[in-house]
């Protein structure tokens, strides 16, 4: 790009031809991105009969609402999903919390384990005992057959743990300075200046925790099989899905029990219904997520 002489930008060919050609391809990816969204709520408005016929792309041909009911009306559904709002607001809560102040005390430079401790948080990211070993642990605690076993153990992230860390790394010391010359201690300094000032890394990490609450399912049928007051929104779903999917349940059956359902539309409402909070929620959180993500995710 050049100045001409009324000094206004002249723009060359190549410049107009990379726009076109960047524009092109930004909305192509958009569509890429976007259709297979598209199509899935589609075929979950449509018929479930009539969507056996194919060609349904981005709007239903036989509007219906039965495969959200049929997905709707299956039993324990209403209690898993109270169980799966509140591990979702409580375990992101307390993971927040907890990675934030172990991220505070290993990212101050006069605490002299924190080399050691962080080496200790990397290791655990790559070695674990197992499942047998994990889940005698958890019977051994207590925590199966309880709601904590959604929680607990997912409330220390080394990932985000080390995430939070490098970002409170990178704040300036002399913030920190300036308050304990005032008087002010760790649990002050923590709260009322460092805190706010990681709104972004903190947006990041609610959303990473979050979706991993909100979509976890096997942890309900490893440790809370058998307490159906217990169960969470993904398991029941899952176990929806199987049922229409396995040898046993045809479609033609399906039909005659629910109208026009069949396992291809019951299993996209299930879908919809699965993401559609965290789509909801996304939105929100866009602009913190982008920032806490590329500045979180560099280290000196």
């Amino acid at each position: 790009m050049e100045k001409n002489r009324s000094g206004k930008i002249k723009t060359s060919v190549w410049d107009k031809v990379f726009v076109v050609c960047n524009t092109l391809f930004m909305i192509a990816f958009v569509v890429i991105t976007l259709y297979p969204v598209l199509n899935t709520l589609a075929i979950s408005l449509n018929d479930g009969t009539d969507a056996l016929r194919g060609g349904i792309y981005l709007w239903p041909r036989k509007w219906t609402f039965k495969n959200y009911v049929t997905v709707l009306q299956k039993d324990n559904l209403i209690t898993g999903a109270y169980i799966t709002v509140a591990r979702t607001i409580i375990g992101t809560l307390l993971a927040l919390v907890a990675n934030a102040i172990l991220a505070f005390i290993v990212s101050r430079k006069n605490f002299i384990f924190k080399r050691p401790l962080s080496l200790f948080w990397v290791i655990t990211m790559y070695v674990n005992g197992g499942m047998i070993p994990t889940f005698l642990l958890y019977r051994n605690l207590h925590l199966t057959n309880s709601f904590w076993v959604y929680v607990v153990p997912g409330m220390v992230s080394a990932f985000n743990m080390l995430v939070i860390r490098t970002y409170m790394a990178g704040i300036p010391d002399s913030l920190e300075e300036s308050a304990q010359l005032d008087g002010a201690g760790y649990m002050t300094i923590f709260v009322k200046i460092i805190s706010p000032l990681c709104k972004p890394v903190y947006a990041t990490v609610a959303l990473f925790v979050a979706v991993g609450q909100w979509n976890s399912w096997f942890d309900a049928m490893l440790y809370n099989r058998m307490s159906s007051n217990l169960t969470t929104l993904q398991y029941e779903l899952m176990k929806l899905l199987s049922s229409v999917t396995n040898q046993g349940t045809s479609a033609e059956a399906m039909k005659n029990a629910a109208g026009t359902v069949t396992p291809t539309s019951v299993r996209a409402a299930a879908t919809v219904l699965t993401m559609l909070p965290i789509i909801c929620l996304y939105p929100f959180l866009q602009r913190y997520f982008v920032t806490g993500l590329t500045i979180g995710g560099v280290k000196e």
